[in-house]
């Protein structure tokens, strides 16, 4: 980059910057998004609350679907699938 394109670019710089905070930001969003350990302590503190009789077979069911269902998607994201 030359130093004319530099100059002229100069007013655009706070833009980039905000620009390139926001990729990061969002970047390390999906990275916890798509984070598989969470789910599975989940799924771990849900079996034991079924053991322990704080739920009953039919919540924990529904409960344990909804997260088997983000581990396949996140499976899925992780192998390039669709978003």
């Amino acid at each position: 980059m030359g130093l004319l394109t530099q100059i002229v670019t100069l007013p655009l710089a706070p833009v980039r910057g905000v620009a390139w905070v926001m990729d990061r930001v969002l970047e390390a969003a999906e990275n916890e998004y798509y984070d598989p350990a969470p789910i599975r302590l989940r799924l771990k503190e849900l079996e034991g609350q079924l053991e322990a009789g704080e739920i009953d077979e039919e919540t924990f069911d529904r409960l344990e679907d909804q997260l088997l269902d983000r581990l396949e998607e996140i499976r899925v994201h992780g192998q390039g699938g669709p978003s």
